[in-house]
């Protein structure tokens, strides 16, 4: 848990039965003393009210404006966090590996109350860091749900769910990915290719790989 003498500035979503020990998040919040991870009190079962009443009160006790940082269905649920009173105290969300629940219930029937996905428009700026091979969101839903949200979009290749079990374990260039979009925050919105992908050279000189 961060020093209270630490402000708070990054809250970390994470998605179906929580990110586990070793998943890059987790090593986000150990990294980084001003983040914090919203716990859940049951990762196993997700219920669309209860988690957005996790993050409601964790933006409430962080007294300030945050960022939000999902994977999986923790993006979906920062998308629905865009229709809480609080969202105005969001300054932006890096949304990775964002999960398709049509997709995501089949895979795992019966478990997910998260009703049908987000398709509005987010009022705060936010980047999707997407896979080419994510078994849980394929390519076309990905930029159109990038497009809905009206988020800019990177792909990455193919690297699965961005998960432990496809190889992001501390994923240093998450970071930089938040940086990204802090900078597209304070500044202009990134030019993006006519597919949709995001390509600048702020990019290319991160080092970050592109398709």
């Amino acid at each position: 848990m961060p020093s209270i003498d630490i402000p708070i500035d990054t809250l970390i979503l994470p998605g179906l039965n929580g990110s586990p020990e070793g998943h890059w998040q987790r090593h986000w919040a150990r990294d980084n003393p001003e983040s914090r991870v919203v716990e859940q009190f049951d990762w196993a079962c997700p219920d669309r009210q209860s988690w957005l009443q996790q993050v409601e009160q964790q933006v409430e006790m962080v007294g300030n404006d945050v960022w939000l940082v999902g994977h999986s269905l923790g993006c979906v649920l920062a998308a629905h966090f865009a229709q809480s009173r609080l969202a105005s105290r969001i300054r932006g969300a890096l949304l990775v590996a964002p999960c398709d629940l049509d997709t995501t219930e089949t895979m795992h029937p019966c478990i997910i109350r998260f009703g049908a996905m987000p398709q509005a428009r987010l009022p705060f700026p936010s980047l999707v860091v997407g896979s080419l091979n994510d078994p849980y969101m394929p390519v076309d839903c990905l930029r159109q749900t990038a497009r809905a949200w009206g988020s800019d979009l990177v792909d990455i290749g193919d690297a699965g769910h961005i998960n432990v079990a496809s190889g992001f374990g501390r994923w240093t260039a998450g970071y930089d990915f938040l940086e990204l979009l802090k900078a597209r925050a304070g500044r202009s919105i990134f030019p993006v290719k006519q597919d949709g992908r995001l390509f600048t050279a702020a990019v290319a000189n991160l080092g970050l790989a592109l398709n």
